[in-house]
Protein backbone atom coordinates (compact mmCIF):
# COMPACT_ATOMS: atom_id res chain seq x y z
CA UNK A 1 0.00 0.00 0.00
CA UNK A 2 1.46 3.23 -0.92
CA UNK A 3 2.07 5.89 2.21
CA UNK A 4 0.17 9.13 1.05
CA UNK A 5 0.03 12.33 2.42
CA UNK A 6 -3.20 11.82 3.89
CA UNK A 7 -1.74 8.79 5.49
CA UNK A 8 0.57 11.22 7.11
CA UNK A 9 -1.46 13.90 8.52
CA UNK A 10 -4.02 10.73 9.82
CA UNK A 11 -1.29 9.35 11.66
CA UNK A 12 0.06 12.67 13.25
CA UNK A 13 -3.53 13.89 14.03
CA UNK A 14 -3.59 10.22 15.33
CA UNK A 15 -0.72 10.75 17.77
CA UNK A 16 -2.66 13.49 19.63
CA UNK A 17 -4.77 11.03 20.83
CA UNK A 18 -3.74 8.93 24.25
CA UNK A 19 -1.80 6.13 24.21
CA UNK A 20 -4.64 4.00 26.00
CA UNK A 21 -7.17 4.82 23.29
CA UNK A 22 -5.43 2.64 20.48
CA UNK A 23 -8.76 1.41 19.32
CA UNK A 24 -9.84 5.12 19.19
CA UNK A 25 -6.98 6.20 18.09
CA UNK A 26 -6.92 3.99 14.84
CA UNK A 27 -10.65 4.33 14.29
CA UNK A 28 -9.92 8.04 14.39
CA UNK A 29 -7.00 8.24 11.84
CA UNK A 30 -8.91 6.43 9.12
CA UNK A 31 -11.38 8.86 9.48
CA UNK A 32 -9.37 11.89 9.28
CA UNK A 33 -8.25 10.06 6.61
CA UNK A 34 -11.42 10.20 4.88
CA UNK A 35 -12.52 13.31 5.53
CA UNK A 36 -8.93 14.65 4.31
CA UNK A 37 -9.63 13.12 1.19
CA UNK A 38 -12.99 14.21 0.69
CA UNK A 39 -12.28 17.64 1.45
CA UNK A 40 -9.78 18.18 -0.71
CA UNK A 41 -11.81 16.01 -3.91
CA UNK A 42 -14.58 19.07 -3.38
CA UNK A 43 -12.01 21.75 -3.59
CA UNK A 44 -11.57 21.04 -7.35
CA UNK A 45 -7.71 21.18 -7.41
CA UNK A 46 -5.53 20.80 -10.08
CA UNK A 47 -2.28 19.02 -10.39
CA UNK A 48 1.42 20.59 -10.35
CA UNK A 49 1.75 19.15 -13.79
CA UNK A 50 -1.49 20.60 -15.10
CA UNK A 51 -0.95 23.96 -13.74
CA UNK A 52 2.10 24.21 -15.40
CA UNK A 53 0.64 23.10 -18.66
CA UNK A 54 -1.88 25.86 -18.35
CA UNK A 55 1.05 28.50 -17.30
CA UNK A 56 3.18 27.61 -20.50
CA UNK A 57 0.03 27.73 -22.58
CA UNK A 58 -0.77 30.79 -21.29
CA UNK A 59 3.02 32.41 -21.32
CA UNK A 60 2.69 30.85 -25.30
CA UNK A 61 -0.83 33.54 -25.58
CA UNK A 62 0.78 36.47 -24.25
CA UNK A 63 3.90 36.47 -26.79
CA UNK A 64 1.48 35.88 -29.63
CA UNK A 65 -0.91 38.52 -28.23
CA UNK A 66 2.27 41.12 -27.60
CA UNK A 67 3.31 40.57 -31.58
CA UNK A 68 -0.11 41.10 -32.75
CA UNK A 69 -0.57 44.25 -31.08
CA UNK A 70 3.02 45.07 -32.59
CA UNK A 71 2.11 43.99 -35.93
CA UNK A 72 -1.30 46.17 -35.48
CA UNK A 73 0.58 48.97 -34.24
CA UNK A 74 2.88 49.31 -36.99
CA UNK A 75 0.85 48.54 -39.42
CA UNK A 76 -1.76 51.85 -37.68
CA UNK A 77 1.47 53.77 -38.24
CA UNK A 78 2.23 52.80 -41.62
CA UNK A 79 -1.75 53.58 -42.15
CA UNK A 80 -1.32 57.22 -40.69
CA UNK A 81 -3.82 55.70 -38.32
CA UNK A 82 -4.17 57.10 -35.07
CA UNK A 83 -5.01 54.15 -32.43
CA UNK A 84 -7.73 54.49 -30.28
CA UNK A 85 -7.73 55.49 -27.23
CA UNK A 86 -8.17 53.07 -24.38
CA UNK A 87 -11.56 54.03 -22.05
CA UNK A 88 -10.27 55.52 -18.35
CA UNK A 89 -11.71 53.07 -16.52
CA UNK A 90 -10.61 49.85 -18.12
CA UNK A 91 -8.93 47.72 -15.28
CA UNK A 92 -5.42 46.06 -16.56
CA UNK A 93 -4.52 42.70 -15.57
CA UNK A 94 -2.11 42.14 -13.03
CA UNK A 95 1.32 41.33 -14.53
CA UNK A 96 2.32 38.20 -12.91
CA UNK A 97 5.81 38.54 -14.09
Amino acid sequence: MTHTPFDDIAERLGRLLPEGAREMRDDFERNARTVLQSALNRMDLVTREEFDVQADVLARTREQLDAMQARVAELERQAGVQPPEPPADEDSPADPE
